[in-house]
């Protein structure tokens, strides 16, 4: 029988997220295509750095060698490199141990088609007009921050993954959000306090978190390999409609921080984030000076 995607964690990972290509991407912007090809194939037995999704990734690989759950992340590298320039890419996942068997290689093509195809639930990459596509296809994708440093630690044992979530235009629609945009804070807070018994929309990573909530259910509350938080921008009186949404979608949230305007780069390192999603650059530039960080472009509407 096909081995099946079906059930499992399927997180599609571009190179430039697992890995530090920072150099090679000035050379691909400064030189062109041929040159970075031609860097790429002269040390493809040089390995390479870890890039700022690579602490994630292993740790999620790491879920699979938990009784009961062997096989159930699947990481599959998603990449616009060729197959002849993604070498270096496979001998850094082998000289790390990373189990990460399978590709998607589209030589400059669109990965987009792709991503229903191997039934993908998170979608990270550093490539802004695939994330767009993702997002576009209902799929939970982030635009990963490259240009900061990376806190690697070869001999640290990662024992629980914390995942980062914004609210508005992440986990829930851009619906709120639009309304505090064209017609500020009242409007906003007084929308959501007449809608506090309706379940916000679904966003693009709503599915993401039930999978994850759904994973978390799994184990005893002592040893859950993921915890997730809520950090938004809301604060009383529009706390509650969200807090009524994630119980009318059955699903945890660990914890919740609702700020009011302060600042979320300090509650992001205090909570250790592996991962922190947004819809806003002025949230997840600061942040990923503490933490990984990913924006999260909003969904093009059809015209």
């Amino acid at each position: 029988m096909p081995y099946s995607l079906a059930n499992r964690l399927v997180i599609g990972v571009s190179s430039r997220a697992l890995f530090d290509l920072t150099y090679e991407n000035e050379i691909f912007e400064k030189e062109g295509l041929d040159a970075y090809c031609k860097y790429q194939v002269e040390h493809e037995n040089d390995c390479l750095k870890p890039g700022p999704g690579f602490k994630l990734i292993k740790a999620l690989l790491a879920i699979n060698e938990l009784k009961g759950q062997e096989g159930r992340v699947e990481v599959i590298i998603m990449s616009r490199n060729s197959a002849d320039t993604s070498l270096r890419v496979f001998h850094s996942i082998e000289h790390y141990g990373l189990n990460i068997t399978r590709a998607v290689l589209a030589s400059g093509g669109s990965l987009a088609p792709y991503l229903n195809a191997f039934k993908t639930d998170l979608f990270l990459s550093a490539y802004e007009d695939d994330v767009q596509s993702a997002i576009n296809s209902g799929i939970a994708a982030g635009i990963i921050c490259t240009d900061v440093g990376n806190d690697y630690n070869p001999e640290e044992e990662l024992k629980q993954i914390h995942i980062a979530f914004d609210g508005d235009a992440v986990l829930f629609t851009d619906e709120s959000e639009m309304i505090y945009q064209k017609e500020g804070l009242e409007a906003f807070d007084a929308n959501e306090r007449k809608n506090a018994d309706k379940p916000l929309p679904q966003g693009p990573f709503a599915k993401f978190l039930k999978t994850i909530s759904d994973l978390q259910k799994e184990f005893p509350p002592s040893e859950v390999p993921i915890r997730t938080a809520l950090v938004t921008a809301r604060s009383a009186p529009a706390h509650e409609r969200v807090i009524r949404t994630l119980r009318a979608w059955n699903v945890r949230i660990d914890e919740a921080f609702f700020l009011g305007g302060i600042s979320k780069r300090d509650v992001l390192e205090a909570f250790g984030a592996h991962i922190f999603f947004d819809d806003q650059a002025i949230h997840t530039n600061p942040a990923s000076e503490v933490v990984p960080s990913a924006r999260v472009p909003y969904r093009e509407k059809p015209i």
